[in-house]
């Protein structure tokens, strides 16, 4: 088993502090710097997927840590994009629901684990995270960019606002699956009861 794709991921762990660091560089560089950076969690993020899968090194450690960086490095995004006001006003609102959708499904995620049941990512949420990491790294570099071509800030706050609400249908969609387990087990306990209930003399 190659150790690869563990260590890709633990990098993208070890990116998310200095991506936070270089928001506080002055200038235009600063910028530059957490772009190149944000964009480089992102090719990891794809090439270690892509080789646990060819290399068969998938591990219980990779699937556990590999959707926590994904999180933490999008919360430091768009956290920064807010503090240094790139983000603001309405604007927030596509961030607060990509940031609750998150929680919403790492709790479901955690939930469903221990009853061994797995929330599969379907195309609908690739295509959110794809769309998602776009718009952010857009932002970010927005302020540089805006000077040379006038609107790509809005144009990467549209992108932002469609990912949430892409975010927001995987939300539903996901928690309903959280509901239907829970129904389910509730259905089974019920019966179970029942029989033994019957079973009674």
């Amino acid at each position: 088993m190659s150790p690869l794709p563990n260590a890709l991921t633990i990098a993208r762990v070890a990116l998310v502090p200095l991506f936070v660091a270089a928001f506080y560089w002055p200038g235009d560089a600063g910028l530059w710097t957490a772009f190149a950076l944000f964009v480089l969690a992102g090719a990891t993020d794809a090439v270690d997927g892509i080789v646990a899968r060819h290399l068969d090194s998938e591990s219980p450690f990779g699937r556990m840590l590999d959707p926590i960086a994904d999180k933490l490095m999008v919360a430091a995004a768009l956290l920064m994009l807010v503090a240094d006001g790139i983000v603001h006003g309405l604007q927030l609102i596509p961030a607060l629901v990509i940031l609750c959708r998150e929680i919403l499904v790492s709790g479901l995620r955690e939930f469903l684990a221990t009853a061994d049941v797995s929330l599969p990512v379907t195309r609908v949420a690739k295509a959110k995270t794809t769309l998602q990491m776009v718009a952010i790294a857009a932002l970010i570099l927005s302020p540089v960019l805006d000077r040379m071509l006038p609107g790509v800030a809005i144009a990467a706050i549209w992108g932002l606002w469609a990912a949430a609400a892409l975010t927001l249908y995987t939300g539903i969609a996901y928690f309903q699956a959280g509901l239907h387990y829970t129904r389910r087990e509730k259905a089974t306990r019920r019966a179970a009861q029942q029989q033994i209930l019957k079973s009674k003399p």
